[in-house]
């Protein structure tokens, strides 16, 4: 459990404004977590969503100095990016100087500045350096407020407590026995429940037995009884939630889902805080805490001695005031400015690494020649190499949009009892796709599936079954031993035969589509399939945003993407986030399909987009891990779409061989690069026992939105989001507000879950991925009672313990646009404007007509 500091000068009107309704403070608690999707469609989250209307420079001071959650990397790492070349010092001096010449500094500039020159580069003072004095009169104090739990070190045990229960009541059918009493909410369930549990004493069941029935009453009467001061509510709920901040962000996930923002929390905190109280009833109230000698205020004031070039005695002659001011000033440059600098440096020679590798493009420089293929790709930034190779081998064409090509619907697949929303988390969809098949090839499918699907539920029945379960081993172990030792002994034979053999299985038959309007679902209202206006509207909405409205190719491949694993519970985090945490195909297939409708044309045609008769649109689907294009639907071919076909399919296999060995060169190998990286590839995407796969995100770094000739040819090292976009088609800045709110929120979502995941990997991240349990069918567990975890695997973000892949860095979001397009977009998009004035991504932008590179700077240089 983490500490909350609490200033001790709160005036008697700053109290009374903390005397709000318990609601309110919970909502406001509430925003120091991020809602945590299941893991079957894990969806990039990012961690401070709610705290975005403060600098990220401020959030990251507050979470560090009160709950010892750093937002920045190590100053080691500064320094070996500062080795290989990331860092180049002519940024970090610039921006020190500009963050001197906007701080008030509380002693005179060249004192200031070389105390601060000195704290850039250590992390310790000289062995003696730390004064033998008293620091009582010479160092504030400030007051701390700790959870009752941490300060009876019963932390474990309340988390261990949590756990279960939120295992328990938010189980997705995997327990043999539901918990009872589930649908009276998870406080009640509890509070019926725990006065049985055998995990607690006698006393503690007893106490829980004369507990309030209602959960808002029960939440108070802890806080009473825990002697949590009024002013004190708010830091103390946020102590607790973020105390397991996978489990709570699971709550406000399920809480936003049944359309109740904090009902779930409610009741989770009201279970936490009353076992809280149950443990620790017998100590309560508690005395306060001796103040102890504060050794990192020792090495404040030693800072100043050693390196501001002040003595002891001249320190002892400043005024109570001016000492406070020195050692606050210190104190924050330690732990935050400095760094901030640092990774202000690392972010500004990264741009301008990009900055070079970019070429700004007149209009008049553009490439007459036709393609004869034109390629939609999402923008996830493992597109980049494949698509430059792919542009290499032809005359072909490629287009970056959101993996759902725009269309905000949800999907059921065939005989499919749920749907998916397969679009953004930010985006609610607005229609139902469904899939049906004859019933003369639906029925022979089913009859094969149902049945592979009758021996996995029989096997995990007997396997749970009291008895059944002591002959399962007799039964079963010869069979499994032999599947265990084929797919540890050889992984790429058995792999394969175990994935084609269960692609075979399910393998469907020839399905349609349920693109006109059906009425509408039962259990969620949404109309199934599109009106004929709506569905040229969403074709032509796409064209626009990326900019193809006009030299179509005789063949558009709509690709989507998944990636292919073994034994991996996180596959869905390295299928398409804008799909939510789902392949991509079944959008490709919608968009490819609406494109060719006759009538969908025609009404584009009214409105100056004319498609010709000979382009034919096809889906496809981008294998991410393996770089290949597996056909999802090919219609009947136009002459010309056929020979384009053949030669795109021709050049394929050479693009995917290269774009290979750009991506097995980065992943850790024994030895030097494989002779053939395709097959490596492919063993790595059926080899059970690999936990890198693929990099997926790693590395993202930028979001381009422009017209591809800005980057054709570049090598962009799969670090950029690229969303394509001509400001000449978008007169009133609408399409380019649509992908800020859009793809490029999604982007930076993507990007700081990376970025969390690697700077803060205990707090924000999932540990090793040898080590997780799947619990309940919802996400990953270190062993049987920690946090649920929130974010990615150490092995997505690192190559070894010691050693990083992703470069932790904030988003820079690059626009070709007219400065005139940026600032309508800042003066019309309040959130995005707060985004980049607060820091939380970086924007600049290349005027498309002299190629000039602007930055849009933050309202402080620091942030």
């Amino acid at each position: 459990m983490s500490k909350t500091v609490v200033s001790a000068g709160r005036t008697s009107a700053e109290r009374k404004k903390d005397v709000r309704p318990l609601t309110s403070l919970i909502s406001e608690a509430a925003k120091v977590i991020a809602p945590l999707w299941p893991i079957s469609a894990f969806i990039a989250r990012h961690p401070w969503m709610g705290l975005e209307e403060e600098p990220f420079v401020h959030v990251a001071d507050r979470l560090q100095e009160m709950h010892g959650i750093d937002l920045y990397p190590p100053m080691a790492v500064f320094h070996a990016a500062l080795a290989k070349g990331d860092i180049d010092l002519a940024f970090v001096e610039r921006r020190l100087q500009r963050w001197l010449d906007a701080t008030a500094l509380p002693a005179p500039r060249h004192e200031a500045e070389r105390l601060c020159r000195a704290l850039l580069w250590n992390d310790a003072l000289p062995d003696g350096a730390l004064p033998d004095v008293e620091l009582e009169s010479l160092v504030p104090r400030r007051r701390c407020v700790f959870p009752v739990s941490a300060r009876l070190q019963l932390t474990q045990r309340l988390d261990q407590q949590t756990a279960k229960w939120c295992k328990l009541f938010y189980d997705r059918g995997e327990a043999v026995w539901a918990l009872p009493h589930r649908e009276q909410g998870f406080y009640a369930a509890w509070r019926r429940l725990a006065p049985e549990d055998p995990s607690l004493s006698k006393d503690e069941r007893k106490r829980i037995c004369e507990w309030p029935e209602r959960a808002e009453e029960a939440l108070q009467q802890a806080l009473n009884k825990l002697g949590v001061r009024t002013e004190d509510v708010q830091a103390y709920l946020e102590a607790h939630l973020l105390a397991l901040p996978g489990w709570a962000g699971m709550v406000l996930w399920q809480s936003r889902r049944s359309g109740d923002e904090i009902g779930g929390l409610l009741d989770y905190l009201a279970v936490r805080l009353s076992l809280e109280w149950v443990f620790a009833a017998l100590h309560v109230p508690l005395e306060e805490e001796e103040k102890k000698e504060d050794r990192a205020a020792a090495f404040l004031l030693a800072a100043w001695i050693q390196w501001g070039g002040m003595t002891l005695d001249e320190w002892q002659r400043l005024p109570l005031s001016d000492r406070q001011a020195r050692l606050m000033f210190v104190d924050r440059f330690w732990r935050i400015d400095r760094r901030h600098l640092w990774l202000g440096a690392w972010e500004d020679t990264y741009e301008a690494k990009l900055k070079e590798a970019i070429r700004p493009v007149r209009p008049d420089d553009a490439s007459q020649e036709q393609a004869a293929a034109q390629l939609l790709f999402c923008i996830d930034v493992r597109s980049e190499p494949f698509r430059r190779q792919i542009e290499a081998a032809g005359p072909f064409e490629t287009y970056g949009c959101a993996g759902f090509f725009g269309l905000p619907i949800q999907t059921r697949v065939l005989d499919g009892h749920d749907a998916h929303p397969s679009c953004p988390a930010i985006v609610a969809p607005q229609h139902e796709i469904k899939e049906t098949a004859a019933p003369e090839v639906a029925e022979p499918y089913r009859r094969r599936r149902d049945l592979v699907r009758f021996v996995g539920r029989t096997f995990k029945k007997v396997k749970q079954h009291l008895l059944a379960s002591l002959l399962l081993p007799e039964m079963s172990g010869p069979w499994l031993g032999l599947h265990t030792l084929a797919r540890s002994a050889a992984p790429a034979w058995a792999g394969s035969a175990v994935h084609e053999a269960s692609a075979a299985a399910e393998q469907k038959p020839k399905t349609t589509l349920s693109l006109d309007c059906q009425g509408h679902d039962e259990t969620t209202g949404l109309p199934i399939g599109l009106t004929k206006e709506e569905q040229a509207q969403y074709v032509k909405q796409l064209l626009v945003n990326i900019g193809l409205t006009s030299s179509f190719a005789p063949l558009v491949v709509v690709c989507g993407h998944e990636s292919e694993t073994a034994n991996n519970p996180y596959a869905s985090a390295l299928d398409c986030g804008a799909c939510g945490g789902a392949a991509g195909a079944f959008n490709a297939r919608v968009f490819a399909a609406l494109a060719n409708l006759p009538h969908v044309r025609a009404q584009l045609e009214k409105e100056g987009i004319v498609i010709p008769d000979e382009t034919v649109f096809i889906a496809a689907e981008h294998i991410t891990t393996v770089d290949e294009l597996q056909w999802v639907e090919v219609p009947p071919l136009s002459g010309a779409a056929a020979q384009a076909f053949e030669r795109l399919q021709q050049a394929l296999r050479e693009a995917g061989r290269r774009a290979n060995e750009e991506r097995m060169a980065k992943l850790p190998h024994v030895g030097r690069l494989p002779r053939d990286p395709v097959a490596e590839a492919r063993r790595r995407a059926v080899d059970w026992s690999e936990i890198r796969p693929e990099w997926g995100l790693a590395g993202n770094a930028a979001f381009l939105i422009g017209r591809r000739a800005l980057t054709k040819g570049a090598h962009l090292d799969g670090r950029v989001f690229l969303h394509s976009y001509d400001w000449r088609e978008d007169p009133s800045g609408e399409a380019l507000a649509g992908i800020i709110a859009g793809p490029a929120t999604v982007g930076q979502w993507i990007n700081l879950q990376y970025y969390a995941s690697t700077v803060a990997p205990h707090y924000y991240g999932s540990g090793d991925k040898t080590t997780q349990t799947v619990t309940g069918g919802i996400g990953v567990m270190q062993g049987n009672g920690s946090d649920l975890l929130a974010g990615l695997p150490w092995q997505s973000v690192a190559v070894s313990d010691g050693e990083w892949f992703h470069a932790p860095l904030r988003l820079l979001v690059i626009i070709e646009a007219p400065s005139s397009s940026i600032e309508r977009l800042l003066d019309t998009d309040e959130a995005f404007r707060r985004k980049v004035q607060n820091g939380w991504l970086r924007l600049a932008s290349i005027d498309p007509d002299s190629g000039e590179w602007l930055n849009w700077e933050a309202t402080h240089p620091c942030i």
